[in-house]
């Protein structure tokens, strides 16, 4: 009997060795994933203000190449083709820059899509969701800013002939 005791102590004690490991193992296991959590939140909000200040970017560029059409558009009336073709370069140039901004926003959406689908946390989606409605707004003024820059391209080739 005092043999079968001590077995059952020994097993005891092994149990609870295993025990204090695996208590161990899974507090330092929720340590890791609660940071990898916020850098994954920090990582969506940051994404998220990427692509709306893109998006911003896209505006005043969009903006850009309209005031540089109606400057181009004036400047058909007079003699100063020269003008008329700054303005459109400007515009070109506002264009591209629209476009790289759109870019942008589009990478901004897919690294906050990309931390959703490593964890949907509502922070991360809402985050990648505002991120994801950014860059269809930049992508929207850059094609806008595109359009203004080929119509200002058209008034330099009028006034050339």
């Amino acid at each position: 009997m005092a043999d079968d005791l001590n077995a059952l102590r020994e097993e005891m004690s092994r149990i609870r060795v295993e025990f204090d490991d695996l208590k161990k193992s899974n507090l330092e296991m929720n340590a890791r994933y609660a940071i990898t959590i916020g850098v994954l939140r920090d990582l969506t909000a940051h994404t998220s203000e990427s692509a709306e200040q893109a998006a911003k970017a896209a505006q005043f560029s969009a903006e850009c190449s309209e005031k540089c059409l109606v400057a181009a558009s004036r400047a058909v009336s007079i003699p100063v083709i020269e003008a008329a073709q700054a303005a459109s370069d400007a515009a070109k140039s506002a264009a591209h820059s629209a476009m790289q901004s759109a870019a942008a926003a589009a990478s901004a959406a897919a690294a906050a899509a990309l931390a959703v689908s490593h964890h949907a946390e509502g922070a991360s989606s809402q985050s990648a969701s505002v991120a994801a409605e950014a860059s269809k707004k930049a992508a929207a003024f850059a094609a806008q800013a595109v359009l203004y820059s080929s119509k200002a391209a058209e008034f330099v080739e009028t006034a050339r002939k």
